[in-house]
């Protein structure tokens, strides 16, 4: 505590911390307080999200307040509702010796009347979201004129939500000789021109350096090929029984699709997407923050905001498109000096990528094996063990003892203890017994060369010989998003045998019909079994036609070999006249399959 009375906090503010057990400030409390408490200047601040940021400017712009001034004189902004009620709360917990200062939280998603009656009582902080500040400033519900310093935490995130309008506007109705302080994790250029705009000689604090990962935080990443993403990312859940994780996917079809299967695999889930209503999203967040759900499934959007301390992980099911956004995933783990783990799932084709991030975030990435039935059985029976040996004696099984006793007594330790783990663990080691290896080489680039399997696609398959095909049915269309070219790259990046030959394609508007050669025919659903398009499971449905096994002459098509350059041909030609005719009935017969179809993912494994 004499560390934090060194920093110029005076006694009441150091007993309001010292209830919450703050010992020693962290280095970006350490940098900003005594800036904030003794100059004048404006204020950047560049620290990942969980080092201690709110404390940094509440605890020296609470000490600054002058209680006698019936007004605002400290304007907090944040970009999400999640984080301006954690924020209020904070900044309440550290005045608590300060009884005469009044903090108030305003955001969206609530009624606006009950927030203008408790600002009309007066108060001397406000922690806002920018839409309701807006529409709070354009009621005349509120004055910000007298504050003498604004905070924009989570800097990167509000103008990533599309916020710049609102805060160009919420500043510009600020007084000119305040102070403004701006926290952020990353500094893109957006923020460097609200930098520029609207701080004056201010000086930068950095904790790190720019965009790169929090030091507490480990990297990793397992290389699978595409199709076994989902089974990948249930054994490094099942793998950690004591995991608190949030996975992150890129959107919210994969998020909602990805709890289902882990909920239906037993694993204590729910998703955060933005399909969500704001109350449906509070039980999600309350049930996740008391630790009754395992993982949370979320989009960055719905994620944005969001304060939940003691992440053991963070999973990105798909890596995001730029590194400020892993930079943001990465930093929910490690907090306050606890250590954390952030795991990539990528599939060849993405290595690029990946190295791209290591390179910006100078952090080395450690390549992962998936674990094996083996490892994940012996993590939970240890994990069962290690909980049995943590109870505590409960008096009132006392009375109840001796009859257990006596059931038992015919048995030797070693034998109660396998009855136990044979009860407990019975279906986890049917489950996992003879597991596939789902691992590819760290320097495996798909399975195929760019080339020679392109020129042996065209060998095998001579100029004059005739193809017989096979008709397929998949759930997706054009409403969907699948174009030709779609549906060419998942045959060739998710099928196993290679020279597959693709004949006629037609996209309606919710299902898709084509064409594979009948050599490929047979394992070709079983390819697509676990593969999401835009978030929704593949169900591949071999169709029979009356015209099944009809053979074309691949040279009067130009050939239907699939490459990766796409090379469509069709049968539309000669065949369109006849394609109309049957399209109602392929309709029906996709009908009949949506009825009867079955969840992929645990169909494949059955």
């Amino acid at each position: 505590m004499e560390k934090f009375r060194e920093l110029g906090l005076d006694g009441d503010i150091l007993k309001g911390i010292a209830d919450l057990g703050f010992e020693t400030p962290s280095p970006v409390q350490e940098k900003a307080i005594p800036v904030i408490l003794g100059e004048e200047n404006d204020l950047v601040v560049l620290a990942q999200t969980g080092t201690g940021k709110t404390a940094a400017f509440g605890l020296p712009l609470l000490q600054k307040i002058n209680p006698e001034w019936n007004s605002v004189q400290v304007l907090v902004l944040s970009p999400t509702r999640e984080l301006c009620m954690q924020i209020g709360s904070d900044l309440k917990n550290y005045s608590k010796y300060l009884p005469d200062i009044r903090v108030t939280c305003v955001y969206g998603g609530t009624d606006i009347r009950r927030q203008m009656k408790e600002l009309q009582k007066g108060v001397h902080v406000v922690v806002a979201t920018p839409g309701r500040l807006v529409d709070l400033l354009n009621r005349k519900a509120l004055n910000i004129e007298t504050v003498f310093a604004v905070v924009l935490d989570e800097a990167d995130e509000m103008l990533n939500m599309g916020f710049q309008e609102d805060l160009d506007f919420i500043l510009s109705n600020t007084p000119k000789d305040k102070n403004t302080y701006l926290f952020s994790a990353t500094m893109p250029k957006e923020v460097e021109r609200i930098a520029r705009n609207y701080l004056v000689n201010q000086k930068e604090i950095s904790v790190g350096k720019k965009n790169q990962g929090a030091d507490t935080v480990s990297h990793q990443y397992y290389m699978v090929r595409a199709k076994d993403c989902y089974e990948t990312l249930r054994r490094i859940v099942d793998c950690s029984p004591s995991m608190y994780a949030i996975i992150f996917t890129r959107t919210k079809n994969d998020a909602q699709d990805i709890a289902k299967h882990l909920q239906r695999d037993g694993i204590d889930c729910d998703a955060l997407h933005g399909d969500l209503s704001q109350a449906q999203r509070d039980n999600v967040m309350n049930a996740f923050r008391a630790k009754r759900l395992k993982v949370l499934v979320a989009t960055d959007v719905a994620a944005r905001g969001l304060d939940v301390d003691c992440l053991t992980h963070v999973i990105n099911y798909n890596l995001p498109e730029d590194v400020e956004s892993y930079t943001h995933r990465s930093g929910r783990t490690g907090r306050a000096g606890k250590e954390g783990i952030s795991i990539a799932i990528i599939h060849s084709k993405e290595k690029g990528k990946l190295r791209r991030i290591e390179g910006i975030l100078k952090k080395k990435f450690e390549y992962k094996q998936v674990p094996v039935g083996e490892e994940i059985c012996r993590a939970q029976l240890m994990f069962y063990a290690d909980k049995i040996l943590a109870s505590e004696d409960q008096e009132d099984i006392d009375r109840y003892a001796p009859e257990v006793y006596e059931k038992f007594a015919e048995l030797s330790k070693e034998e109660l203890i396998q009855h136990l783990v044979s009860y407990e663990f019975g279906k986890l080691l049917k489950k996992y017994k003879n597991t596939a290896d789902l691992n590819i080489s760290d320097d495996d680039r798909g399975g195929r060369s760019e080339r020679g399997d392109r020129g042996d696609r065209r060998d095998r398959r001579g100029r004059g010989e005739e193809t017989a095909y096979s008709t397929f049915m998949l759930n997706v269309g054009r409403e969907d998003g699948l174009t030709p070219r779609d549906l060419m790259g998942l045959i060739n990046k998710y099928s196993r045998r290679r020279g597959i030959g693709v004949g006629g394609i037609r996209i309606f508007d919710t299902d898709t019909k084509f064409e594979i050669d009948e050599e490929s025919a047979p394992d070709f659903a079983v390819d697509f079994s676990k593969v999401l398009f835009n978030g929704i499971p593949l169900e591949i449905k071999a169709i029979p036609t009356r015209d099944k096994g009809r053979r074309r002459d691949d040279r009067s098509r130009g050939g239907n070999v699939v490459t990766g350059t796409r090379k469509i041909t069709g049968a539309a030609d000669a065949g369109k006249k006849r394609a109309v005719e049957r399209e109602g009935e392929d309709r029906e017969v996709i009908r009949k399959n949506r009825e009867i179809s079955t969840d992929p993912l645990l169909a494949a494994r059955k």
